[in-house]
């Protein structure tokens, strides 16, 4: 009995680090989830915005509405499991989802409609290279990363952002003037630099798409 009360004494003490949501969801776009009010960014990964069109040789195409469709698509009416890896800089659960067997982010950039995120997790990188080498999705054609897109075509918090929440603080600015450039977030990304905060070397407001003092910011604000 002892043994049991201070293993229980002992679970107490532990804060808890994550936890599962579950139940019936619908796509948000390609890379987010809502439980009811619940948003959930699956963690891994970055999908096309809702608004943005890519390239192939037949012409433009509506790759953010064909990524919402396909995680719609994945979704169906089925329990979704999520487990949560982190919370965004907006409050948004960030977590892996499954539908039954299937892991809806590896689904996702198998189908070549989202973009691994190496910077968070190596787990989707070899999914992306197989899409890639069958040019698949957006790998028919071109396209702008995400989060470029994003820093072009600004949009303000989503209804849905947890407005309780204190705004990430930026660190203190560095002496001195800045020789580091970024053409873009991928630059900064492959650099290992990204996300950028305000006063950073390398960051710019341009590449801040919502204007928070974080540039380059993998998860999305909606």
């Amino acid at each position: 009995m002892k043994h049991i009360i201070a293993a229980s004494l002992l679970l107490l003490a532990v804060p808890a680090l994550s936890q599962d949501i579950s139940g019936v969801a619908r796509a948000a776009d390609g890379d987010s989830l809502d439980f009811g009010g619940i948003a959930v960014r699956l963690h891994g990964i970055d999908a096309p915005e809702l608004s943005q069109t890519c390239e192939r040789p037949d012409g433009n195409w509506p790759c953010g509405k064909a990524a919402a469709a396909k995680l719609a698509a994945l979704v169906g009416r089925q329990q979704i499991i999520c487990e949560q890896h982190d919370i965004d800089a907006h409050g948004r659960t960030v977590a892996a989802c499954r539908a039954g067997a299937t892991d809806l982010a590896g689904a996702m950039v198998d189908a070549g409609l989202a973009v691994a995120l190496a910077g968070f997790s190596d787990r989707y990188v070899a999914h992306e290279v197989r899409a890639k080498a069958a040019r698949l999705g957006l790998w028919a054609g071109t396209f702008q990363m995400p989060a470029d897109y994003r820093a072009a075509h600004p949009r303000t918090v989503p209804r849905n952002a947890h407005r309780h929440r204190e705004p990430i603080p930026s660190p203190p600015p560095r002496a001195g003037p800045s020789t580091t450039y970024y053409s873009n977030c991928k630059e900064a990304w492959v650099s290992g630099a990204a996300p950028l905060h305000r006063g950073q070397p390398g960051y710019r407001p341009e590449m801040d798409g919502d204007g928070d003092g974080i540039a380059c910011e993998p998860y999305r604000r909606r």
